[in-house]
């Protein structure tokens, strides 16, 4: 039976960094054999992160957020999923809300307040987090490792990839404000030069992932 693997686009621009990056990832598990299933947070039905019902707590519901919206397919299918590829912009130095609405209840309906066992997730799977920013890489290192190490106890053994100094727009000089932080040549340059090669290393750990 082929593997089944979610991949989760946090970021709201079709074409753009993360959707490629993700796209890219995508492909690779696919060439390994497995069975994609894909969600873009942006398009979905009306959310919200945890409203702290506590419904997860209850025994019948254990490991399982009751919250009835647009993210419940997203949680119901990462649940039964054999892994997943998760991917969000940065924001203002985080990551986007539609990331954290999803990871809050994703996190949440695992976490017991049980001092001998915190964790009810009894079916682990691997995820792969991608972030994309303008900044350079590695000024998020403690932030995502902060997720790494929560998702890799919730969820399950997670791996980081990072893609900075990322080009956000194709012309710069169309802007009615001058953005004059960046050198959009720079940008330009490395879009072309690097981020082909972080196209083809997402493939890499996409595949890595079903293997």
């Amino acid at each position: 039976m082929n593997k089944k693997i979610v991949v989760v686009n946090a970021g709201p621009r079709k074409g753009w960094n993360t959707d490629t990056l993700l796209t890219e990832a995508a492909k690779g598990a696919e060439k390994e054999g497995a069975e994609i299933i894909r969600f873009d947070l942006f398009r979905l039905e009306k959310y919200t992160g945890c409203i702290s019902c506590f419904g997860c707590k209850k025994e019948k519901n254990k490991g399982r957020c009751i919250c009835r919206d647009g993210l419940m397919p997203v949680l119901d299918a990462i649940r039964e999923a054999d892994g997943l590829i998760i991917g969000s912009p940065n924001y203002l130095s985080e990551m986007t809300a539609s990331f954290r609405a999803l990871y809050e209840r994703l996190i949440f309906q695992n976490l017991t307040y049980n001092r001998e066992k915190p964790c009810c997730n009894e079916r682990p799977i691997p995820v792969l987090l991608i972030m994309t920013s303008n900044a350079p890489d590695t000024w998020f290192t403690d932030m995502m490792n902060g997720y790494r190490e929560t998702l890799s106890s919730f969820v399950g053994p997670t791996e980081v990839f990072i893609s900075g100094d990322t080009l956000q727009l194709r012309d710069y000089g169309k802007t009615d404000w001058p953005w004059t932080l960046f050198d959009p040549e720079a940008k330009k340059a490395r879009h072309e030069n690097v981020f082909p090669q972080e196209c083809k290393a997402a493939f890499e750990k996409g595949a890595a992932l079903v293997k």
